[in-house]
């Protein structure tokens, strides 16, 4: 990625560029956002971005866009863009994940000798921008996954301020780092941490054998995906589709192939397709088509599944004219991921359906990720450490680290003003959420309803008469049973005195 800082020759001199910007952007103003110099309505801005995504699948997505403000947020990236794109920025750019936030990061395979990956997982957004726009995003989910999960507001800043220090004091170790030992770095999380511990764990379980048995089902002696349905909303999330769109899912895939290495071609020609369904995950992808494919290698103990997600274009593109993606946005996707981890899934690639981009992988290949219960007190601020070391590798990989270390300096200015920032923009989004919350009720924005939970039928009471009758009924059958032992007794004593 060829960028205005990479013509500074030695690493001094890129880390006194750096420490320049300073002039232009001072680590205290990073704090700043004021909600008044917004020149949009968020309901307005979200329903324009939704425009290129499938008419008849957004209620589902508004309505999963419910739940509290942190899964507004989720699923609103087009929004923080919007606002992030107004602010001051440094000038420095790197190859951003675009949707930085803590269920965005996740264990799954790949790792040197079959270990699990603790890693930056959604890619949606991906672009090359300002490194601030990463940061800010993923701390203002830490005040808003903190909230969620009753943690107290000194309990997230301090989350906040975590992450911060750590990505500082990264990004002065990767500074540091030979380029081929930074190419090379993979963050093998201790298990000690906790959450990332509980995410650990549910990945190893996670295996294709394991979404077998979760995914489809065996009818004929042939294996075929299951019909799902949401179980909030009651709508199909899993379902069959016509043969002609399963024809030209399969018939996308000798292009996938020629994206991927030659050596993985040589795995991947060993699958064979069985079934293709539609399917909806998620809250931010939700509108856009999604397919997966069940695939074995030569026997029932060997599948393989395959998803192919439509791709949009980032949410940050308006705002980056000269970021220059690639037109095919699966590829940009990928390309976003190489550059900014070290191991991937052996199968990632793009393809074309009906003239649309699409980002091709495997679904669930030891997948998982963070939950609410991982997130509370002290895992918290463990997960925030993680974050910050994670975004930080991300960042040094595909941009300048020696022109970041030398903006952000040794003293806690900017993670300090991060913490401000990450507040008042969680606020922003509450509100951003009570107005998307009426906007539903006014009819605005079409979202699905929850559908009645069904209430377990209690076993009907007796009428109080009849259970006294029963207990007189009892308590006649005791006096009785009492009176014919006493008697019993009594003629015993009778019989051996005789």
């Amino acid at each position: 990625m060829p960028t205005k800082q990479s013509k500074i020759s030695s690493r001094e001199e890129r880390r006194k560029a750096g420490q320049a910007c300073r002039d232009k952007v001072s680590r205290i103003s990073q704090g700043q956002f004021d909600p008044g110099k917004r020149k949009f309505d968020a309901v307005d801005l979200m329903k324009a971005a939704h425009k290129d995504r499938v008419a008849e699948l957004m209620p589902l997505k508004n309505a999963r866009m419910l739940g509290t403000a942190f899964t507004f947020f989720r699923g609103a990236a087009p929004l923080m863009a919007a606002d992030l794109a107004a602010l001051p920025r440094t000038g420095i750019d790197v190859q951003i994940c675009g949707d930085a936030h803590v269920q965005n990061l996740g264990a799954f395979g790949g790792g040197p000798e079959g270990h699990m990956i603790f890693d930056i997982n959604d890619f949606d957004e991906t672009i090359k921008g300002p490194w601030e726009w990463d940061v800010k995003r993923m701390a203002t989910s830490l005040v808003l996954a903190g909230r969620d999960a009753n943690n107290s507001e000194s309990q997230c800043k301090d989350a906040v301020l975590e992450f911060a220090r750590k990505y500082r004091e990264f990004m002065r170790t990767f500074s540091e780092l030979p380029v081929l030992e930074l190419a090379r770095y993979l963050v093998m999380r201790d298990l000690k941490v906790a959450p990332v511990r509980s995410v650990l764990r549910k990945a190893e379980r996670a295996t294709p054998l394991n979404s077998l048995e979760k995914l489809t089902e065996r009818k004929g002696g042939k294996y075929q995906f299951k019909q799902l349905k949401d179980p909030t909303y009651g709508v199909p999330v899993q379902y069959e589709v016509d043969d002609s769109i399963k024809k030209k899912v399969h018939a996308a895939l000798p292009g996938y192939v020629e994206t991927l290495l030659p050596e993985r071609r040589h795995f991947f020609a060993q699958y064979r397709p069985v079934d293709t369904d539609f399917r909806i995950v998620g809250t931010g992808s939700v509108g856009t088509r999604d397919y997966v494919v069940l695939m074995f290698g030569g026997a029932p103990s060997d599948p393989m599944f395959l998803q192919l997600k439509q791709e949009l274009p980032s949410a940050y593109a308006p705002y980056l004219p000269k970021a220059n993606p690639p037109k095919h946005h699966g590829q940009r996707v990928v390309e976003g991921v190489r550059r900014m981890l070290v191991q991937f899934d052996i199968f990632l690639g793009w393809a074309t359906i009906d003239g649309l981009p699409y980002l091709v992988r495997q679904l669930r290949d030891h997948k998982a990720g963070i939950e609410e219960a991982d997130l509370v007190g002290e895992g918290l601020t463990q997960y925030a450490e993680v974050c910050g070391e994670l975004l930080a590798k991300g960042h040094a990989r595909s941009g300048d680290p020696c022109m970041l270390t030398g903006y952000l300096g040794t003293a806690d200015r900017f993670d300090n003003a991060l913490v401000t920032f990450a507040v008042d923009y969680a606020d922003q989004t509450g509100r951003d959420f009570d107005q998307w919350l009426k906007a539903t009720q006014e009819g605005r924005v079409e979202a699905l309803k929850a559908i009645p939970k069904k209430t377990k039928e209690k076993k009907k009471k007796a009428p109080a008469k009849a259970k006294n009758k029963t207990k007189s009924k009892s308590k006649k059958k005791k006096k009785s049973s009492a009176k014919a032992k006493g008697k019993a007794k009594e003629e015993k004593k009778a019989k051996s005195s005789a």
